[in-house]
């Protein structure tokens, strides 16, 4: 029983990776201090979640009863809109825990399973996200939670780029089934390709990129922009793509790097919904919008919640929500979709070339280890030059 307790400890309440400041806030508050300071600094997790909740609902209850969007509910094409509703409790708490926003969970349920088009379940996601990844990305902000501060300036430069190129170029090129497989193939690649980095026992990570400098610059530039692309297609994109380089080729812990793409995301879908909006002929989707009505309420508690239990938890079991989640996407993928000739030779090459492009990566970040770090290593490894099976996998 003792063992089975230290394992849920260990990999699910690990504790958070608070920045100094507010250790410090937590270190120094006198027994004394005014009611409304203790509330703040000792309650800050419940506080960070009831700010934006209580914002956004009020304003939705306001125009819920006035425009009477409750009927809304229960009408749809195919199926009724509530099932998008409960989807979506398992999409806004997936936005907040991983690097893959809710759009990574709506995108694939709503052009698989519900036979909705690519368009609108795309439209859909920027907009639900708009709402639920910036309540998750202020509840990390009031929580001061670490994050890599490089990333988010430079991978959202470069996303901003990518997701207008991709929304006024890319998107039109492509049809609604290279569309679902792409953005699956993708991401299962990326999956897998983490799943083997993690079998290496004691991995180093770091709290924030070592060593910057202007290649690194560059790096997370390019990556944004090709984050912002798969965003303009599929509604999300950035957030695992900056995971994805953070990880693999700049060793970021995942404790790290998924608030660090959750608050990516949340920049990046609000430039792309506004962008879809208003500088598009077309616009967003109107069926998007009835979607977006009927989702409101349930992103902005479970996104917020979802981040901050995912802060507890170990990296390892973050890393395995993405392996079940993208496995899952594309085996249901090749499932709903008839796969034609085109469209097999398509997700192969995407499959191959997405894990070839990672385990680069993963290799590459491997060679830019301090040579201190690669010492250590050395000297944890037994006489076939594996690592000792004394030391516990983290």
């Amino acid at each position: 029983m003792k063992t089975i307790i230290g394992l849920l400890k260990k990999y699910f309440w690990e504790g958070q990776k608070l920045n100094e400041k507010h250790k410090e806030q937590m270190k120094e508050l006198p027994e004394d201090a005014p009611w409304i300071k203790k509330i703040l600094v000792k309650h800050k997790r419940s506080v960070g979640i009831l700010i934006p909740f209580l914002f956004v609902e009020i304003l939705w209850w306001c125009q819920a009863i006035k425009h009477d969007y409750f009927s809304l509910f229960v009408e749809g094409d195919v199926y009724p809109r509530y099932v998008l509703s409960i989807t979506m409790v398992f999409g806004a708490a997936v936005a907040g825990m991983t690097s893959e926003g809710g759009g990574a969970v709506a995108f694939p349920v709503m052009t698989l399973a519900l036979k909705i088009r690519p368009a609108i379940a795309r439209d859909f996601s920027l907009m639900i996200q708009s709402v639920g990844m910036t309540a998750a990305a202020f509840t990390i902000f009031w929580m001061k939670i670490k994050l890599e501060k490089n990333s988010l300036l430079f991978c959202s430069t470069g996303a901003v780029i990518g997701m207008i190129f991709g929304l006024e170029v890319v998107d039109s090129a492509l049809t609604p089934p290279q569309k679902k497989l792409g953005f699956v193939c993708i991401w299962f690649s990326f999956a897998f390709s983490l799943f083997l980095l993690n079998r290496q026992h004691k991995r180093k990570t770091y709290d924030n990129i070592q060593n910057m400098n202007g290649w690194k610059v560059l790096v997370l530039l390019i990556t944004g922009f090709l984050g912002g692309i798969f965003s303009s297609i599929a509604g999300s994109g950035v957030d695992i793509c900056s995971f994805s380089i953070l990880c693999l080729l700049f060793r970021v812990s995942e404790k790290v790097a998924t608030p660090t793409s959750v608050i990516l995301m949340a920049i990046n879908t609000c430039v792309g919904f506004y962008w879809r909006q208003m500088m598009t002929f077309s616009g967003v989707e109107d069926e998007s919008w009835s979607y977006m009505k009927v989702c409101i309420p349930i992103v902005v508690i479970f996104a917020p919640l979802g981040s901050i239990i995912s802060s507890h938890f170990h990296r390892q079991v973050l890393a395995g929500l993405i392996y079940v989640l993208d496995t899952v996407a594309l085996v249901t993928a090749f499932v709903v979709i008839p796969i034609t000739l085109e469209l097999g030779l398509m997700s192969g090459m995407l499959l191959a070339g997405g894990f070839v492009v990672f385990y680069c990566l993963s290799i590459a970040g491997q060679k830019l280890l301090p040579p201190q770090e690669l010492t250590d290593k050395k000297d944890l490894e037994g006489p076939k030059g594996e690592l000792n099976t004394g030391c516990d996998s983290v």
